[in-house]
């Protein structure tokens, strides 16, 4: 079998401290799929999101006694409206979230705002009226005419 080359099959955040990383998330109705003393796994749609402790993390990568950093990246979730988005946010503000920008219409035709969560990770809620979402909350970017 030959696997598709363009696919992330799972996310890895470092935490500073698993216990706060994982009441957030489950404060944001997030469900524990697999979890030990130093990893913790949801299962999403055909991915997982992982939440690994930073020493351990460095450990596992082979960098033992790294400093692991974060906000280099953005993680998003994309939603049917504008009001699911605020709703998003809101609901992630109240689970300890950090805001860093309310959602707004944004320039290319979305609404968008950004938080992060307690370890510094940054996440995108956004409505995007050019990419519609199945009923699933999947998204398959539209091919250009």
């Amino acid at each position: 079998m030959t696997l598709p080359r363009q696919r992330i099959s799972l996310v890895t955040l470092g935490v500073a401290d698993l216990a706060r990383a994982r009441a957030f998330y489950a404060a944001l109705g997030w469900v524990e799929a697999e979890a030990t003393e130093t990893v913790v796994f949801f299962q999403m749609q055909g991915q997982a999101l992982g939440l690994f402790g930073l020493k351990d993390l460095a450990q596992d990568q082979g960098r033992a006694g790294a400093s692991l950093g974060t906000g280099a990246m953005t993680l998003a979730q994309n939603f049917t409206s504008q009001a699911e988005v605020d709703a998003a946010f809101a609901e992630a503000l109240a689970a300890g979230a950090t805001a860093l920008k309310p959602p707004e219409p944004v320039f290319w035709g979305g609404y968008s705002g950004y938080y992060a969560d307690p370890d510094g990770h940054v996440w995108e809620v956004a409505h995007n009226p050019f990419w519609p979402l199945a009923e699933d909350g999947s998204l398959t970017i539209p091919v250009p005419a």
